[in-house]
């Protein structure tokens, strides 16, 4: 799939609802088509058996983790998620998914990341509540690359392109178009493809995802497929992602980066600097 062949929105929402999800969950109430929640903070009224208002409950919900009450803030945000509020979906998510103050299932967290991709496909991308469901679909994406033991979500890279480019297109979101060009790059499930994946990579570059740098630098430094060797340009974007590299898990970029300086000739490495600082300026 070129960058020219665009895709088609409703056409893959379809797809994702109707089949990459549904699929491999069971409880079907939880794929209703119910309203979108609202996280803009206007008010909800009171239902009538005086239940709180969602915005409320979030609130609550929020506090008490913070107070270090992990039950009470569950409660309350799953009441918030079970009416459609994709802030309080996409933090239970992340709960279970990293294990935060409750143990750790991937399989819960995959329930809440598919409430929002269900609910809240059709939000507008300009809406605050956008960037949870955006991350939900890479979460989603993530999963469907590996796979999720003892469950019926099976390693699927076909649905895992289908998250990436989604929230890749439809959001712009930067991880998704880092991830959705990860798998052009390794040729993971698709035909690989240097070029359309350098396309990608530049657009999440651009908003500051220092991962897609790194392995855009990597490409152009090199030069692979349809990509001429552009050693300066490449070493500019893996000297900014060297910098914001900060954990062990980015490890491969220091080492990448190291790589291209130590084999860079001293032209390459000022023409580098020349190129950076051209970038900051304009960046700023």
């Amino acid at each position: 799939m070129r960058i020219s062949e665009r895709i088609s929105l409703p056409a893959l929402r379809g797809v994702l609802v109707a089949s990459a999800l549904a699929a491999v969950l069971a409880p079907a109430s939880a794929f209703d088509g119910s309203p979108n929640g609202s996280i803009t903070g206007a008010a909800l009224p009171v239902t009538p058996g005086g239940a709180r208002p969602i915005e409320e409950m979030v609130r609550l919900g929020t506090q008490a983790l913070r107070s270090g009450e992990t039950e009470k803030g569950i409660d309350s945000l799953r009441y918030a998620a079970d009416q459609g509020h994709a802030g309080a979906q996409w933090k239970l998510g992340r709960m279970y998914a990293e294990g935060e103050g409750v143990e750790r299932n991937d399989i819960k967290a995959f329930e809440y990341f598919s409430m929002i991709a269900n609910m809240h496909a059709d939000d507008n991308p300009a809406t605050p509540q956008s960037r949870f469901v955006a991350d939900a679909f890479v979460a989603l994406g993530s999963y469907y690359l590996v796979g999720i033991p003892n469950s019926k979500v099976r390693r699927d890279t076909t649905r895992a392109r289908d998250m990436f480019a989604y929230a890749a297109s439809y959001f712009g979101d930067p991880e998704a178009q880092y991830h959705l060009a990860r798998l052009y790059i390794d040729g993971d499930g698709v035909r690989r493809d240097p070029r359309f994946a350098a396309r990608w990579l530049g657009l999440a570059a651009h908003k500051g995802q220092y991962e897609a740098q790194a392995a855009l630098g990597g490409l152009l430094f090199k030069g692979d497929e349809g990509i001429p060797r552009q050693a300066a340009q490449g070493l500019m974007w893996l000297t900014m992602a060297r910098d914001a590299a900060a954990g062990p898990e980015d490890k491969w970029v220091v080492d990448l980066y190291d790589d291209a300086f130590a084999t860079a000739t001293p032209d390459e490495r000022s023409m580098a600097l020349v190129y950076l600082e051209k970038y900051m300026k304009i960046a700023r």
